[in-house]
């Protein structure tokens, strides 16, 4: 029996809307792509108050970076370049840090520090923070509020990224589809139509993703895409080597492609086509394992934890979606296009779906396992909300999968009308039948008649009658195909369920497409775990100098107080304060007190005598600071008898 399906119509556009849909709202919602590396610490510390002008600025992150030569830039209180623009690689061990020097000469007041990398699986990081020299001041610097790798450039890159995931999906899947469990699809035209707009959909997207590497690393302009220079570097990085294979391997893939669908599909023999099938099974295999490996090699898989089995797990995690999705959407294609499917085809696609699933279930528990490493991170980061929400829409997909292959099987045993159909009628080689002024319903075709044209003498036939005639036979056939299809009621089901199932497929890329360019749960934690035991406190051994203004409204009641807390870490600490008028005299004041208090830890207040030097300087030796963090530093100032006030500020000691 030929059973013939019906065009695309309103169900599936609203499947497809929907799809569509949910896809924009995933990547709408999703921020600037984070990535691996995470800055752990700096000197200065950020918020620190440094009584000196350091000699440079170090930076320490979670894993290695790539920087250029403007990757660390120092920017004085009116935003002019204040570092010498020389990044100095300070890496020792496992440690990674990178430093730049500073100009000799630095007045006081609050410096920037804005850096940016490329972490080591191909994604940017950027961030800024703010140190003190002698006491914090205002600052004019304005850095962009666009995060990096976000903007248009950003969005264009991550359209590019999904594009080349659902591409290979395609190729890889299509092939394997029409090898393993449809060989007579190869002449089918929809179906070789299909897997050939996937090949040029992942090397479209691959070029894409070339042209635009520099600007989403870097200035984040569409323009500099064309730039040569930028291509050049990026061509000299990991990224750009993996992009550059894939590229080479997509043109063995593209002779893949025209052996299958040219010299497969014309050999009749069996045995040459069996011979051919394993040839290409193989080359087909190691093409579609390279072009995986492209992924892993320079992403997530090939930093952090057992690259060296993450990898190979990777490929195969990639190669199994391919199989699955892939195979899925030329399944569709060919039950909505092709002229029929064998059951026997849509049985074998079940299997290797049913492996597919089995060998994604063991890599990806090793992928989670590897990138969240705790159940606190599974819930607590983005990266394992993330995870989650991709686990729900596998299950859902399996679940809809499972309904498909009850459709299957209940296709396996056709009923002995179905069995008479197909004896009376032989099934169609090809899908290349006409469809143009098909009726949309049987009362069309109803109307029309269906003899005529044979009573008339072959010499005497009018064209324009004849084609009349033509199209009657047309609509008459059609009409005839729609009885059998509704007739049918287990191929409709099944093209439904997959048609639901690749709408699922559509958003679940979608998720993974996000997953791979979001900083994995283990490492988010790791780095944040680093930033709370090293703290924000200033560096160790150099002075916590402040200013405070005070007024206690008498007779010179204004002035401000100097305090210098040294070393300003735990432990005994020196302390100097200086009283002086407006003008900057020294101001003699009766009386000064000075308490200390660490409120996150109920600690004090820890009052301190401090003794009289001389006018306006008041010491004391061996001030205790118990632990670090973040203490409120009061001051209390008394100019007569009556008049005094409290002035206080936080300093974070560390």
């Amino acid at each position: 029996m030929t059973t013939t399906a019906p065009r695309l119509g309103n169900a599936l556009a609203r499947l497809l809307i929907l799809a569509a849909a949910l896809l924009g709202t995933l990547l709408a919602g999703a921020a600037p792509a984070s990535a691996h590396a995470a800055l752990t610490g700096s000197d200065p510390k950020d918020g620190a108050v440094v009584a000196t002008a350091p000699k440079e600025v170090n930076l320490t992150f979670s894993e290695q970076v790539a920087m250029s030569a403007d990757s660390i830039r120092v920017l004085d209180p009116a935003g002019r370049r204040a570092d010498t623009g020389e990044i100095r690689d300070l890496c020792s061990g496992s440690v990674v840090r990178y430093g730049v020097g500073l100009r000799a000469g630095l007045p006081d007041g609050t410096y920037t520090v804005a850096w940016q990398a490329v972490s080591s699986d191909s994604h940017p990081v950027a961030g800024a923070f703010t140190f003190s020299i002698g006491a914090p001041s205002t600052t004019s610097v304005a850095l962009p509020d666009q995060a990096v790798g976000g903007g248009l450039v950003g969005a264009l890159y991550g359209i590019a990224r999904y594009l080349s995931y659902a591409g290979f999906a395609v190729l890889v899947g299509g092939g394997a589809f029409v090898l393993v469990c449809w060989p007579r699809g190869a002449s089918v035209r929809p179906v070789q139509q299909t897997v050939v707009r996937g090949w040029l959909t992942l090397t479209g997207a691959t070029l894409a993703m070339l042209l635009l590497r520099s600007p989403y690393t870097g200035s984040g302009k569409l323009a500099d895409a064309f730039d040569l220079a930028g291509l050049r570097a990026v061509l000299e990085t990991k990224t750009g080597a993996a992009l550059t294979s894939r590229l080479l391997l997509l043109g063995a893939a593209a002779l893949f492609v025209a052996v299958l669908f040219g010299a497969y599909a014309r050999r009749t023999d069996p045995k040459e086509k069996k011979d051919l099938s394993f040839g290409l099974g193989i080359g087909g295999t190691v093409v579609a394992a390279g072009i995986a490996g492209t992924w892993a090699l320079a992403e997530h898989a090939s930093t952090g934890l057992q690259p060296g089995i993450a990898m190979p797990v990777d490929i195969l995690h990639l190669l199994a979606v391919a199989a699955w999705l892939g195979g899925l959407t030329v399944l569709l294609v060919a039950l909505y296009r092709a002229p029929s499917v064998e059951r026997s085809a849509v049985e074998r696609f079940s299997k290797v779906a049913f492996g597919s699933v089995a060998v994604l279930a063991a890599t990806g528990l090793y992928q989670s396992w590897r990138q969240v490493g705790s159940w606190s991170a599974l819930t607590g980061t983005r990266y394992g909300q993330l995870l989650l929400v991709k686990i729900g829409l596998m299950a859902v997909l399996i679940g809809i999968a499972w309904i498909s292959r009850r459709w299957t099987r209940r296709l396996a045993d056709p009923s002995p009308r179905e069995s008479a159909a197909e004896a009376e009628e032989p099934e169609t080689e090809t899908g290349d039948e006409p469809e143009a002024d098909e009726p949309e319903t049987e009362a069309d075709a109803a109307d029309e008649p269906e003899t005529g044209a044979a009573d008339e003498p072959a010499g005497d036939a009018d064209p324009e009658r004849a084609a009349q005639l033509a199209r009657q036979r047309a609509a008459v056939a059609t009409a005839r195909r729609k009885r059998e299809r509704d007739a049918d009621p287990e191929r409709t089901g099944l093209r439904r369920s997959v048609l639901t199932e690749a709408a699922v497929a559509v958003v679940l890329l979608a998720v993974t497409t996000v997953l791979t360019s979001t900083e994995p749960g283990r490492t988010e934690e790791e780095a944040g775990r680093t930033t709370a035991a090293s703290g924000p406190a200033a560096v160790p051994d150099r002075p916590v100098d402040i200013r405070l203004p005070f007024d206690t409204g008498g007779v010179d009641g204004k002035g401000v107080v100097r305090l210098s807390l040294d070393p300003g870490r735990t432990g005994a600490n020196a302390l100097h304060i200086f009283v002086e008028r407006p003008n900057g005299k020294p101001l003699d004041v009766p009386e000064i007190k000075l308490a200390l208090t660490l409120e996150a830890k109920n600690v004090g207040p820890l009052p301190v005598a401090p003794d009289r030097i001389q006018t306006g300087h008041w010491s004391a030796s061996g001030v205790q600071i118990p632990m670090p963090g973040e203490w409120k530093i009061q001051v209390t100032v008394r100019t007569s008898e009556i008049d005094q006030t409290t002035i206080d500020k936080n300093v974070k000691i560390g």
